[in-house]
């Protein structure tokens, strides 16, 4: 049910379910049991689609450090935590604490789940971004480029992960001032999510506009 409420972005009813089964689960279970975790991570994930940025961070917080004493630093969720708390503190400004955060992330999910896993690329992404709001556009364009080549192959052309990584990748090409190679990249994202998603998808309408 948590699931379906978060896809469905029914962020204020989810906020409340997602309280209640914390409480159960910590109650039965203790703070620290991975059903625990679990569940805080979903209300945290809530907390930050309802715009509730600093609850979130504070509940991503609190909860790392248990989930490294708890599952370990190379746990999937424990993963998963690290980069939702990155998220929220580039959310907040913070973008050189979610840069070291996402660093040592993508190290540690390389290593755990391989170069080509989809969380890991999803984390490179995410570092890239950061590192484009830092305006080291230079190793965001490193990281973007490898980013989109290791998607392509493990994912597919087509996949929503490996667009994102290209239309990510166009915006640090153009703060490059490589509008030319930005344009064509565009241009194929626009095209490839017209053709899978559809000419009115909320994606190809954000393609089509880059290209205005």
């Amino acid at each position: 049910m948590l699931r379906y409420l978060f896809v469905s972005q029914q962020y204020e009813l989810g906020i409340r379910t997602a309280r209640t089964v914390r409480r159960a689960w910590s109650a039965a279970l203790g703070e620290d049991h991975p059903d625990t975790l679990a569940a805080a991570n979903r209300l945290a994930g809530f907390l930050y689609g309802f715009a509730k940025d600093d609850q979130a961070r504070a509940l991503w917080e609190d909860m790392l450090p248990r989930c490294e004493r708890s599952l370990g630093d190379d746990h999937a969720l424990t993963l998963t935590v690290a980069g939702n708390l990155g998220a929220a503190l580039s959310q907040l400004g913070a973008h050189e604490a979610a840069r070291d955060l996402f660093e040592d992330v993508l190290h540690r999910s390389r290593r755990a789940l391989g170069e080509d896993h989809a969380d890991t690329l999803r984390t490179a992404e995410n570092l890239a971004s950061i590192l484009r709001k830092l305006k080291d556009h230079q190793a965001a364009r490193t990281l973007g480029e490898d980013t989109l080549r290791r998607s392509r192959k493990a994912l597919g052309e087509d996949h929503p992960s490996t667009l994102f990584a290209a239309e990510r990748l166009a915006l640090t090409l153009r703060e490059l001032g490589e509008t030319d190679t930005a344009r064509a990249l565009e241009e194929d994202i626009h095209e490839r999510r017209r053709r899978v998603l559809g000419e009115d998808h909320p994606d190809t309408l954000r393609a089509r506009r880059a290209l205005t």
